[in-house]
């Protein structure tokens, strides 16, 4: 039978510190280091790599614990640790009080539900940089299952977990496959030519502010939806502006088929092709557009190339910036790449484009799993206020 239970009552908040003099931990975890919904925590910083964090690092992790980014709750930065470390006082460091009575591993898909979001996000202090206190998040109250229910549910839950991350690993591995590719195929030395001559346009979008946008109309398409080599739709959170605006702004319409460079922030110089979103876009004015000439170069060639070392080097050698670095549209221009037959760079098109349908599938079963891991979860939790 299920028994409602507050959140403070099966969960403690971990607050052993470490003494940095003396700090036997390697790595540590920062609230960058976290992803939005992601369990697995990807990345790490390294004490024996300089710089060190600051000093609010002293807070002491270990494998299986559950870390919560406090601040800016929106983000749902939940993370399983997989190995013992440090992190911020500001990242919770939680576990069940009672294993009998709640288990671990269903700890972090309970806090990653929408409710439970909306609750942490309701109780925040602070506008700019809004946090949550644990004693708040103590208060929440939920059905918690028996414990039969909660074996069979982790279960579930992690199978799918662990199916997803299958597919992100053959996400991963088929990027590798296509950067082999493109090392195999374009390893010999070609003529060099600056991306300006290898290009019909090169040029800046607009500069919109936040007055000039609206809740529909143009699609403004911004830096964060660049990703490394792919676009990033990021509908739920897109922006627009209206026809007026549009013309008296004088904006240049970006189409299927156009590249699109961001000049900032890292990794700068990242670009993606724009595909077809079924509305007019527009994009903002750290996004550089580039139709390039269909007589010297390929989409797919040139995007590859920036994913590469050797363009990783040039954007570094021309970036500026005292408080954030960036290329500008000028310096971006005059970076030299290889340029290889047209009839090579098309057989290589035809391999990313192979490679995309497998990514493509792959990323249509990670979205059914997440909703059916929402799903699952969703049946078996319902928040209130103690």
């Amino acid at each position: 039978m299920r028994h409602k239970v507050c959140f403070g009552d099966v969960v403690r908040d971990l607050k052993e510190n470490v003494d940095r003099t003396n700090n036997p931990y390697e790595y540590y975890v920062a609230g960058d280091h976290m992803d939005t919904e992601e369990l697995r925590i990807l990345r790490r910083g390294s004490f024996t790599v300089p710089p060190e964090p600051g000093p609010a690092f002293t807070r002491v992790f270990k494998i299986g614990h559950v870390l919560y980014g406090s601040r800016r709750t929106y983000l749902k930065k939940i993370a399983v640790a997989d190995f013992d470390g440090i992190c911020a006082n500001t990242t919770f460091v939680l576990e069940t009080k009672d294993e009998s009575m709640f288990l671990q591993r269903l700890l972090p898909f309970l806090m990653n539900s929408d409710r439970f979001t909306e609750f942490s996000i309701k109780n925040s202090k602070g506008s700019v940089n809004p946090y949550i206190l644990f004693s708040d998040l103590a208060q929440y109250e939920f059905e918690l299952p028996p414990m039969k229910e909660q074996i069979q549910l982790s279960n579930v839950l992690w199978a799918m977990i662990e199916a997803k991350n299958a597919y992100l690993e053959l996400i991963e591995q088929t990027d590798q496959l296509v950067k082999s590719q493109f090392i195999e195929m374009f390893g010999d030395d070609y003529p060099r030519m600056r991306i300006v001559d290898v290009c019909d346009l090169i040029i800046d979008g607009n500069w919109i502010e936040s007055k000039d946008q609206s809740e529909s109309g143009i699609r403004l398409v911004q830096t964060g939806n660049v990703g490394i080599g792919e676009y990033l739709n990021k509908a739920e959170r897109a922006r627009y502006i209206s026809e007026e605006t549009f013309n008296a702004l004088k904006c240049t319409e970006i189409f299927e088929g156009d590249v699109l460079v961001s000049r900032l922030p890292d990794p700068i110089g990242r670009a993606c092709e724009l595909p077809e979103l079924g509305e007019r876009m527009i994009t903002a004015v750290d996004c550089t557009i580039i139709r390039l000439k269909k007589q010297s170069m390929v989409n797919k060639y040139f995007i590859a190339y920036t994913k590469s070392s050797a363009y990783a080097m040039k954007v570094a050698e021309c970036s500026r910036g005292a408080t954030r670095q960036r290329i500008s549209r000028k310096d971006l221009e005059n970076i030299l790449l290889p340029v290889p037959p047209l009839e090579l760079q098309n057989q290589f098109a035809d391999f990313v484009r192979q490679a995309d349908k497998s990514k493509f599938v792959a990323r249509k079963a990670i979205q059914i799993l997440n909703k059916n891991i929402y799903n699952q979860a969703k049946l078996q939790y319902t928040f209130r206020r103690c």
